[in-house]
């Protein structure tokens, strides 16, 4: 199929103008984490969500909730908790006493944005709740199902420091997140920024700059970005190095991977490519899209083994090898 690259990329200019005044209106409060807010645009505009690790205080509430003011969406917290209950998130029936009849009543699931605060605190069917929620962009209460209003998107939260007390998630759920992002300490430089923004009194007002329905345009953009087949070629290259890592000269890490990365990581590594590709105002894909976006594309795919771990490895440790040993077209 012949491409016209040049009246791509000025389609995709056009449509993609918003990107960079959202991230300077995001840019009033949020100090740095340029790389995070950039990933929750790309989950947004792949109808994907993100599961989030770090240590506490390092603005994660912040920086989604700034962002749901910038596009013009309802913003939902909920704090998990071991005694909170499914129904505490989708919602429940109610018995209307003058009416005679049952009434439902939604729960906070139903908004844009929900940021699941250390999703991992709360049993296997609340986590399984939210997870169908997220699935299937839809909940059932009573006998009655209501859609979840578009867009939809979930960042859950995991305390990397405390483990008493919780649920980890299982391995088959973690893989229905599209991304998940590691966040980082800030710099001395942005921290000290950030105390004087924090001591100043005045807190900045952030405006929106995008409707939720111009960012439902932009989506069906997405597929139009073109992408070359050396390029799909590399993406499948990359996830089966992860299950067979023999085959690319990488004999050494067999033992240190007890399962490889499904066929989601293939379907999400083209999808954020092409996002990463928008959000750079072009209109094809690159090798160093998929170099961008694969680090937190496959860093919860691929398992690593009981031998890994006692050498202390992480998944960032396997991946970045792959990535240094499969040809870039």
């Amino acid at each position: 199929m012949d491409v016209d690259i040049r009246l791509l990329t000025d389609l995709i200019k056009k449509e993609s103008s918003f990107v960079d005044n959202l991230l300077a209106e995001t840019g009033k409060v949020i100090v740095g984490q340029k790389e995070m807010v950039e990933r929750v645009i790309i989950a947004l505009l792949c109808q994907g969500h993100i599961l989030i690790e770090g240590v506490p205080g390092l603005a994660k509430t912040l920086i989604v909730k700034t962002i749901a003011s910038a596009i013009n969406a309802k913003f939902q917290r909920i704090q998990f908790t071991p005694d909170l209950l499914p129904a505490d998130i989708i919602g429940t029936v109610i018995y209307n006493q003058q009416t005679g009849a049952f009434k439902a009543k939604r729960g906070p699931v139903f908004a844009n944005i929900i940021l699941a605060d250390e999703i991992n605190r709360a049993p296997a069917k609340v986590q399984s709740a939210l997870l169908e929620a997220m699935q299937e962009h839809q909940v059932t209460i009573g006998d009655e199902t209501h859609k979840l209003d578009e867009p939809f998107l979930v960042l859950a939260t995991q305390n990397p420091i405390e483990q008493e007390g919780t649920y980890p998630l299982p391995e088959a759920q973690v893989d229905r997140f599209l991304l998940m992002i590691r966040v980082t300490y800030p710099t001395k430089t942005e921290e000290q920024d950030i105390m004087e923004r924090n001591t100043a009194g005045m807190p900045q007002a952030i405006n929106p700059v995008i409707q939720p329905a111009e960012l439902l345009r932009a989506r069906e953009t997405i597929s139009q970005i073109y992408m070359d087949e050396k390029i799909k070629r590399y993406i499948i290259e990359v996830v089966n190095a992860t299950r067979n890592p023999q085959d690319y000269k990488l004999k050494e890490l067999k033992s240190l991977i007890s399962y490889g990365a499904s066929p989601r990581a293939s379907i999400y590594l083209n999808l954020c490519a092409r996002a990463h590709a928008f959000l750079r105002h072009r209109g094809y894909v690159i090798p160093e899209d998929i170099k961008a976006i694969g680090m937190d594309v496959l860093r919860h795919r691929v398992i690593l083994s009981y031998e890994a771990e006692a050498e202390e490895l992480k998944p960032e440790d396997i991946i970045k090898r792959i990535f240094d040993a499969v040809e870039v077209p």
